[in-house]
């Protein structure tokens, strides 16, 4: 029987999850966690979990965060993501992560219970829909760019992205990041370019769409 880690902030739904996958007999769910801070502490605990099924929308550490951490500290434990987003940024967010599976929230128990088994036993799990998309992300387009290389955000653009969706000016994103001003317009005009958008507006319904915001 392997052991489950199930991580979700929505009580509700993380017990009525906890249910339906102590349902299935290979699985057994040994603890549950809201949040990214609270995985640590039941790993700390000594629970060691087979599998972390984990919502990547969550307050303190998400998904992603949580997902670095455990690859660095615990990579032996496997993971897979559960979430409402499937855009190809936050896929290949993930997989750079190291995740082991991703799942959409409307999914049905059986398939479930099917991904959890491949994980359990060493492979990797994307439904066909997400196989699709990664596939699509290495089609060149007419400019001989494939989509990939607009998809894959670094470090330092994801951290921009999100103080653009804050209440802070322009010249305040610029201190946080270590910047001049000057360098922040720069750097904000080549993520318009990149990301085919026109304004702040525009990179903040970029962030939320791509869960790179989680509201």
């Amino acid at each position: 029987m392997y052991k489950i880690l199930l991580t979700d902030d929505h009580i509700l739904l993380r017990d009525a999850l906890a249910n339906l996958i102590n349902g299935f007999e290979e699985f057994r769910v040994i603890a549950t966690a809201g949040n990214g801070e609270e995985v640590k502490e039941v790993l700390e605990n000594g629970n060691r979990p087979d599998i972390i099924l984990m919502d990547l929308n969550m307050p303190k550490l998400d998904g992603y965060e949580t997902s670095q951490w455990l690859q660095k500290n615990h990579p032996e434990i496997k993971v897979v993501i559960l979430t409402m987003y499937d855009s190809e940024i936050a896929l290949i967010r993930l997989l750079r992560t190291g995740v082991n599976g991703f799942l959409k929230k409307d999914i049905h128990p059986s398939e479930l219970r099917g991904a959890l088994k491949m994980v359990a036993e060493g492979e990797y799990y994307y439904s066909n829909r997400t196989t699709g998309k990664i596939a699509s992300l290495f089609r060149k387009n007419p400019d001989k760019k494939t989509p990939l290389e607009n998809a894959i955000l670094n470090d330092v653009e994801v951290n921009f992205l999100k103080l653009a969706c804050s209440d802070m000016t322009y010249k305040e994103i610029a201190h946080a990041m270590g910047m001049t001003p000057r360098n922040i317009d720069s750097y904000r005009d080549a993520l318009f370019a990149k990301l085919d958008v026109k304004s702040r507006v525009g990179l903040a319904i970029y962030a939320l769409k791509n869960g790179i915001v989680i509201v």
